[in-house]
């Protein structure tokens, strides 16, 4: 094998809380990965692979995961409010209620990627939103409905017995 081949490794010493490196050793246990190094080659890869995403100029679709403090109407305002100037980017959305007066949100999210992440900023931004995750793909849905669209002209089959 060429020396051509085989990447060249360079070191980084890196300083963590004791309790995420815990958690890192924890996750390099569950995956059987041989080495810390190979799960931090990873998430890094994972986050340039986001990275990239968000400096091109292209049309994705995904998911916008947030988690919140739901102890008041007032985040859930301002999400709303947030949200709502994203109305051609947000698709829909669930909510649900976690323990501890927290909520989980998903939002099916589908836009130019500045948009996206400019909508990521500005939940982001929101006072009691603990985490938010944006998952991007370049494959899109479909249309799902046009203005003026005329309806197919396939006949309708009825269900309901005659």
């Amino acid at each position: 094998m060429s020396t051509d081949t085989i990447p060249q490794l360079a070191r980084l010493s890196v300083s963590l809380p004791s309790e995420l490196l815990s958690q890192l050793d924890a996750m390099v246990a569950e995956r059987a990965l041989p080495s810390r190094s190979q799960m931090i080659a990873e998430l890094i890869r994972h986050a340039l692979a986001e990275h990239g995403e968000s400096r091109a100029n292209s049309v994705l679709a995904g998911t916008l995961t947030l988690i919140y403090r739901a102890d008041s109407g007032r985040v859930r305002q301002a999400l709303a409010q947030a949200e709502s100037r994203y109305i051609e980017e947000v698709i829909s959305s669930q909510h649900v209620l976690l323990e501890d007066d927290q909520s989980l949100e998903v939002l099916l999210v589908q836009g130019p990627s500045r948009r996206l992440n400019a909508l990521c900023d500005d939940l982001r931004k929101v006072r009691g939103v603990q985490q938010i995750k944006l998952v991007t793909t370049t494959a899109l849905l479909p249309p799902l409905h046009s203005h003026g669209a005329v309806e197919s002209a396939a006949p309708r089959v009825s269900r309901t017995s005659r």
